[in-house]
């Protein structure tokens, strides 16, 4: 599964968006340092690549948790339908994952996340799992462990009919 944290390093982060597809990606925290990351909520790809297109919001790694909160974008500013400008796009996710100077800088994702994202555990019913999908019109659903440690996520397409009908006749044959 690949996870973002709050506080992300934007080369980091424009290398994950150049080489995937996902809709959205779970976001974890360690709660203290001695602790596993826990699942905090999720964000999704439109919202990061509108976040990648404000540069004044990076802000150098600092020792401590704290960034500055005067950097925030507003919530109309990054909830979109679609990218405005995706060859604009293409080009900063490339200047970012080839520029070092981006390694020293970092986005605080918290303000983002969205924090009432649903999780189900791992061994969670399929029936019920489809019915939050069907009734919540989800696209996709974090999948967490009894500690609260993102170990998978599902989409729509892992519960389509057929694909899951097959999964499910070759996990039931005998080895």
């Amino acid at each position: 599964v690949r996870v973002l944290h709050l506080k992300e390093n934007i080369a980091s982060l424009a290398q994950l968006l150049a080489s995937t597809s996902h809709g959205g990606f779970p976001v974890v925290c360690r709660p203290k340092p001695d602790h596993a990351e826990v699942f905090q909520g999720t964000i999704k790809r439109l919202e990061l690549c509108m976040l990648l297109e404000n540069e004044h919001i990076f802000e150098p790694e600092t020792n401590d948790e704290s960034f500055s909160s005067s950097h925030h974008l507003s919530y109309e500013k990054i909830t979109v339908e679609k990218l405005p400008n995706l060859s604009r796009l293409t080009m900063l996710l490339n200047r970012y994952t080839t520029d070092p100077r981006y390694q020293q800088l970092f986005i605080n994702l918290e303000p983002y996340v969205n924090k009432s994202a649903m999780s189900v555990q791992a061994h969670f019913s399929l029936q019920r799992t489809y019915v939050i999908f069907r009734t919540l019109g989800l696209r996709h659903l974090t999948v967490v462990d009894p500690q609260n440690r993102v170990v998978g996520m599902i989409t729509r397409k892992d519960l389509m009919p057929f694909p899951l009908e097959e999964r499910l006749r070759l996990q039931l044959a005998p080895q």
